[in-house]
């Protein structure tokens, strides 16, 4: 091997990037990153499972994290009958997870792995591709996600509040006494929407979320984004595995894509852990049968949400109302749900 050359190159600074260094790092191989552009700024509200805190619990990257615990969940549906709640106690966690900015986020992640970042493509006997999509199938959703900061009368808590409505479904999110708004919409009304006079757009959100998370009072940060699933077609490549983004790009409902990635990462550092050739295939081969489950069960269920959970007609209403009515009758399956967002297909954390 090469002076200069690292056991692994991951491309990509974002938090699944990092957390896959900071992982492999840990189990013992020499890492750089290569960092990409950077982001253009802007508020990106993020929701981390319980499982996910764990994650960077281990990593050393949760203590100073500004995030805002979900202690609650509710979930209904605009112009019809059915609500369900979750509750932290209930799944047997100290809470359903935690409300950051992606930006806050990559920054206390990349000074967790500040000595291992570079801006030259290095040798390296295996890369690790944690941003970027490519060799992909993709289905372009009909909504754009409107995101923006939104304080309320009274403030928020720790309660998120999931709406699902005729145009898609709406996330309010507990962040530092305010809302993020996660709200997915035609692309035409989402523009407007964002552009529209301040007392308008509060006007239409609380038509839309009805009053369980109060009334809205101000909004900060408006920005939209163009929705698309995207899923590549291997996860891995001679001497290279793909992560993160990289893999897969998920609808926002539910909040899964960044959870996924950091199961992504960890589990990598896992599977090559005491291996000799991290770049070997069968090792690579391994590791991505062993996250197929879990991307699969992810990709479904939030491609259903995003689907499923939409439309105004008379039945459309009903069969989101039977199904939100079942499962807050059901306990047990409400906790199955609850946990396997949280952590995947594993039985424990």
């Amino acid at each position: 091997m090469l002076a200069a050359e690292a056991d692994v190159l991951v491309r990509g600074a974002g938090p699944v990037g990092c957390a896959a260094a900071a992982a492999l790092r840990d189990a013992g191989f020499k890492v750089e990153v290569m960092e990409a552009q950077a982001a253009p700024p802007g508020f990106r509200p993020i929701a981390l499972s319980q499982g996910s805190r764990l994650i960077l619990e281990r990593l050393g990257a949760w203590q100073g994290l500004q995030a805002t615990p979900i202690e609650s969940i509710e979930v209904s549906q605009a112009g019809g009958f059915g609500r369900t709640r979750f509750d932290a106690a209930d799944a047997g966690v100290p809470a359903l997870g935690y409300v950051t900015d992606y930006g806050i986020l990559t920054e206390n992640f990349r000074f967790l792995v500040r000595e291992l970042l570079t801006s030259e493509s290095l040798p390296a006997r295996c890369t690790v591709h944690a941003e970027g999509i490519a060799d992909a199938q993709e289905k372009r959703y009909a909504q754009h996600a409107l995101v923006a900061l939104v304080h309320s009368e009274p403030p928020a808590q720790h309660t998120a509040f999931e709406r699902f409505t005729g145009e898609g479904p709406l996330a309010l999110l507990p962040f530092a006494g305010r809302h993020a708004l996660v709200w997915t919409l035609p692309p035409e009304r989402a523009q407007r929407l964002a552009a529209c006079p301040e007392k308008e757009f509060l006007d239409a959100l609380a038509t839309a979320a009805g009053r369980r998370a109060g009334a809205p009072v101000k909004v900060e940060m408006r920005t939209v984004h163009p929705l698309v699933l995207r899923v590549r077609r291997t996860r891995i490549a001679p001497r290279a595995v793909y992560i993160g983004n990289a893999a897969q790009t998920l609808h926002p409902v539910a909040g899964q894509g960044l959870n996924l990635g950091l199961r992504d990462a960890w589990d990598l550092a896992q599977a090559l852990r005491g291996a000799t050739e991290p770049g070997e295939a069968a090792v690579l081969e391994a590791y991505a049968a062993s996250r197929r489950l879990d991307a699969a069960a992810a990709i479904r269920v939030t491609d259903l949400l995003a689907r499923g959970f939409m439309g105004s007609s008379r039945v459309a209403r009903a069969a989101r109302g039977a199904a939100l009515t079942a499962l807050d009758l059901l306990p047990a399956p409400r906790r199955f749900f609850a946990r396997r967002m949280m952590f995947g297909p594993s039985a424990l954390p």
